[in-house]
């Protein structure tokens, strides 16, 4: 079950309600996935939510519960995956795209890894 609401990620995405559901779940899975990779702990969607991980044994270690700053976070992974299909874009020149979910999860990044 994704932390974010796919309605929310479909308003965020621009998208009309019965639009590319199944693939924009797909990359909401994915973005979220991507967040808590980089982050080095599991994001659960509320207090609630992570209480019961924690009484289930299975939070991890140091879990948090979302932040506005994840929150967006994911939906701009989540747009650009949905945008950009493919790992490069080109046009006249090759360029990356621009990295700020990681600024926004960096505060919250635990033991940085390889």
């Amino acid at each position: 079950m994704s932390i974010i609401d796919i309605e929310i990620a479909k308003n965020h995405l621009r998208v009309d309600d019965g639009d590319d559901g199944d693939l924009i779940q797909m990359y909401l899975d994915g973005a979220e996935d991507a967040a808590e990779q980089f982050l080095n702990r599991r994001v659960f969607k509320d207090a609630d939510a992570l209480q019961a991980a924690v009484i289930a044994g299975n939070a991890g270690e140091l879990p948090i519960v979302m932040t506005p700053s994840m929150k967006n976070a994911v939906l701009l992974i989540l747009g650009d995956l949905y945008a950009n299909r493919e790992d490069t874009v080109i046009g006249t020149i090759v360029a990356s795209l621009p990295r700020g979910a990681q600024a926004l999860l960096q505060p919250y990044r635990v033991q940085m890894g390889v």
